[in-house]
């Protein structure tokens, strides 16, 4: 079976803005890409929405910082290997993203104080 792929000029363009803004292609976008092109061009078009590359209210430092922290809070290994990667190209000094790192890690730990009030509930009953 020949895998070889002709591609857009569109998924052309999104490959080699990723690379200018990331250094690289996540893994899952190269496989997408042969899978299904139009979910390369979905991703995009939602990055774009998500993220708009000029400015808007938020710098592109700040929208970087917010995507990092919240692939961290999520678990997204994907996402946070991508937006390690885009603050790399960014140079976002690492003061800032260790404190995205102890920002996603405190929403995480107020989750559970959160999801906890059932059991304070039954504490509180006793």
């Amino acid at each position: 079976m020949d895998t070889t792929i002709e591609l857009t000029s569109e998924i052309e363009q999104a490959l080699n803005g990723m690379r200018a803004t990331m250094s690289d292609v996540p893994p899952a976008i190269m496989k997408a890409v042969t899978a299904d092109a139009r979910m390369v061009s979905e991703q995009v078009r939602s990055s774009a929405f998500a993220m708009p590359p000029a400015e808007g209210a938020l710098s592109t430092e700040t929208r970087t910082l917010i995507y990092l922290a919240v692939a961290l809070a999520t678990s997204n290994a994907a996402c946070t290997r991508a937006m390690v990667n885009k603050a790399r190209v960014q140079s976002i000094a690492s003061e800032k993203l260790l404190e995205a790192l102890h920002i996603a890690r405190f929403a995480m730990a107020t989750r559970v104080v959160g999801d906890a009030e059932p059991v304070y509930d039954l504490i509180n009953e006793r």
